[in-house]
């Protein structure tokens, strides 16, 4: 995600800023310019869920929602503030995934400027069993992913070295987009490269979640639960397509370039590492080139902090074809 300048005093601002802390206007994000613009001027009118839950774009006419907040179908009542709490996050991760989408040129609808059908129930399992997972045109968040200490409970017990709202969004529509690439005929070759997908699902997770990790996902897989199915390894892999994009995107907009370490080192490694995200890449291969020296440096600065991996995956020769795959249908 690139920097933003503040509509009234041009200071620095950021993606989700509801004000700016320079001059003290109330700004919103506009979708279709790609900027942070002051709230009252030129029109630019708040999405009605501002107040509620801190939604930062603009909307289309008073009182109506965003095009983000508008795809949500089903959300928390008024009242259950810890619900509320978490339905803030999720909106939250919602619009950086949409812009995502936007910067590949794709809305929801699967074509620049197409209207969507794609929707999101936002429910709480507090109150019954709730399944974070897609189903047709529409996509369930469990909003107890909202809650720090829930989330990570669960990647803990489930062995998960990363767990994010916005990484379950991204996989969750990457399901979407499998259904509707193949409807548009871009996914030629898919079923060579990550199976047969009409195998049974259901069968397949139960034995994913019955069975040990002996490691042996690590050959082909980005992660143990693409191992699970052919399209859960497609989600993975489209989810970690999305990752790498918008870390080189937002790396490129502010100038972040990795020139490697100074250290004396052999040159066994094939692997490069310095890269420059400025630089357009085109292929799979350039956007690797570009990824892994700022994964490197990124994980080292992770760790002189004291927290995790930025990026604790390894992306092995299968998993980079996997990764064309998904680049081809989104791109060409």
């Amino acid at each position: 995600m690139q920097p933003f300048a503040c509509g009234n005093c041009s200071s620095l601002t950021f993606f989700g800023d509801l004000t700016c802390l320079a001059c003290g206007s109330d700004l919103a994000f506009d979708r279709d310019g790609r900027r942070l613009v002051v709230l009252g001027e030129d029109a630019v009118l708040p999405c009605a869920n501002r107040e509620l839950i801190g939604c930062d774009w603009a909307a289309p006419a008073p009182g109506a929602l965003c095009g983000s907040c508008a795809l949500t179908r089903t959300r928390p009542a008024d009242g259950r503030d810890a619900d509320l709490a978490a339905w803030r996050v999720v909106e939250a991760a919602k619009r950086h995934l949409l812009v995502d989408l936007d910067t590949l040129g794709w809305t929801l609808a699967g074509a620049p400027a197409g209207d969507t059908t794609l929707r999101f129930d936002l429910l709480s399992s507090a109150y019954e069993p709730i399944v974070t997972g897609r189903d047709g045109d529409v996509i369930t968040v469990d909003l107890a992913e909202g809650f720090d200490p829930h989330r990570e409970a669960l990647r803990v017990h489930l062995g998960e070295p990363y767990r994010t709202v916005l990484g379950h969004l991204r996989h969750e529509v990457g399901h979407w987009f499998q259904d509707m690439l193949r409807g548009l005929g871009r996914l030629d070759g898919y079923a060579a490269v990550f199976g047969d997908d009409s195998a049974d699902y259901a069968a397949a997770l139960r034995a994913h979640y019955d069975g040990t990790d002996d490691g042996s996902w690590q050959e082909e897989h980005v992660s143990h639960y693409a191992a699970a199915h052919p399209s859960e390894d497609w989600a993975e892999t489209f989810a970690h397509y999305l990752h790498i994009r918008a870390v080189l995107d937002t790396a490129g907009a502010w100038g972040i370039a990795v020139a490697g370490p100074d250290a004396e080192l052999g040159i066994a490694s094939k692997v490069a590492l310095s890269s420059d995200p400025r630089e357009p890449a085109r292929t799979v291969d350039e956007l690797v080139q570009r990824w892994l020296p700022l994964t490197f440096a990124l994980n080292a600065v992770n760790r002189a902090m004291g927290r995790d991996d930025l990026y604790p995956f390894v992306l092995v020769p299968p998993v980079l074809h996997k990764l064309e795959v998904v680049h081809r249908a989104l791109t060409r």
